[in-house]
């Protein structure tokens, strides 16, 4: 029997994909121009090889990025440069990160049968515990019961258990009673599912995106609308 329903937060709850975009593209500018760089294709290929690399295994920092960009690429930028980059690169981010339009009308029906929760991975940003996109969004805290910033104050970012795990302690909840819903194939759907939950995979449909091959068989929703007919066939 399903009691707790946990989500993921950024392309679950909320729509930050053209804030990310944006993001990318005035820091890649940014650098070039103040590493002096005269052959764009050639950065911006080293540029998303690298920033590939480090998130695929869930590297999240932009400054730790951007510093083995400039090591490939032998340039030094200036002193306090890239942090203050990545203070201009969430800013942008928190512009353009809006909830989806169904969000709070299907936390409002769940949080009167379920119990919430949420676990988001820290974005490596400064300061992020006071930071972090969720800031913007004080309008959800009345909805969960718990909520948890994985890859911060010790605790590993998903796809470990131990987020996961944590989260069901302190819902009281036990790990097939619960339902983790997220966006991500490997941080969201491979992570709850090794945790023993019961993973519900987003697409949302106003999100473009390249999504992942799927690599066994989960419940796919395009909105979360459609979660509230997927707990009613239950």
């Amino acid at each position: 029997m399903i009691k707790a329903i946990i989500f993921d937060f950024t392309q679950t709850l909320v729509d930050s994909s053209q804030g990310f975009i944006n993001a990318e593209k005035n820091t890649q500018k940014k650098i070039f121009s103040a590493l002096e760089l005269d052959d764009w294709e050639d950065y911006l290929k080293t540029y998303r090889q690298i920033r590939g690399e480090f998130m695929a295994r869930s590297g999240n920092s932009r400054v730790i990025i951007w510093q083995e960009l400039c090591s490939n690429l032998r340039k030094q930028p200036r002193k306090g440069f890239l942090e203050d980059l990545e203070k201009d690169y969430w800013r942008l981010v928190n512009k353009h990160t809006f909830l989806f339009d169904e969000t709070l009308m299907v936390l409002e029906i769940l949080a009167n049968t379920y119990k919430l929760g949420l676990i988001s991975n820290s974005q490596g940003q400064p300061n992020s515990s006071s930071n972090h996109l969720l800031q913007g969004f004080k309008i959800l805290d009345s909805y969960f019961q718990y909520i948890l910033i994985a890859g911060e104050n010790s605790i590993p970012a998903k796809p470990d258990s131990r987020p996961f795990k944590i989260c069901l302690d302190q819902l009281e909840i036990n790990p097939s009673d619960a339902i983790y819903v997220g966006d991500d194939w490997k941080n969201d759907i491979v992570g709850s599912s090794n945790a023993g939950l019961q993973p519900v995979w987003l697409k949302h449909e106003s999100v473009k995106r390249n999504w992942p091959k799927q690599e066994f068989s989960v419940p796919q929703i395009n909105n979360l609308k459609q979660l509230l007919e997927l707990l009613s066939q239950n």
